[in-house]
């Protein structure tokens, strides 16, 4: 896996998977911005990263509306978008919002880095 040069965003409102992720996804390579704030995503521009983790359950914004949001703007909407959720329908809520992919939480480690690797190295084909 080369991950060198690919930038992942994480934004869940809990500082603890954040942490926790952030740390995992260095450690493979990965350079990673991280948020507890919702509307950061929707108020990115520019240094746009190539996958984005984002919880379903954001304090103050619904990661599903941000997904949508994101997935209409012309500059981000190709950008992959795997949500995560502890929700029991985890699947039903990250497909309608339009997300690529999701994980329940709690969530394995290596099937988040498979994940990773499939969506980043994706790109990489197109």
């Amino acid at each position: 896996m080369n991950a060198k040069n690919k930038k992942i965003m994480i934004a869940d409102d809990d500082p603890g998977i954040v942490d926790a992720v952030e740390m995992l996804l260095e450690f493979e390579g990965y350079e990673v911005t991280s948020t507890v704030d919702g509307l950061t995503v929707l108020e990115m521009k520019e240094d746009l990263p190539d996958l984005l983790l984002l919880d379903i359950w954001m304090s103050g914004e619904d990661g599903r509306d941000i997904c949508k949001k994101f997935k209409e703007d012309k500059l981000t909407r190709n950008i992959p978008v795997i949500m995560i959720s502890a929700s029991h329908d985890v699947r039903e809520s990250a497909m309608i919002a339009g997300a690529n992919d999701f994980l329940a939480k709690p969530f394995d480690m290596n099937d988040l880095l498979k994940k990773v690797a499939y969506f980043t190295q994706k790109q990489n084909a197109e």
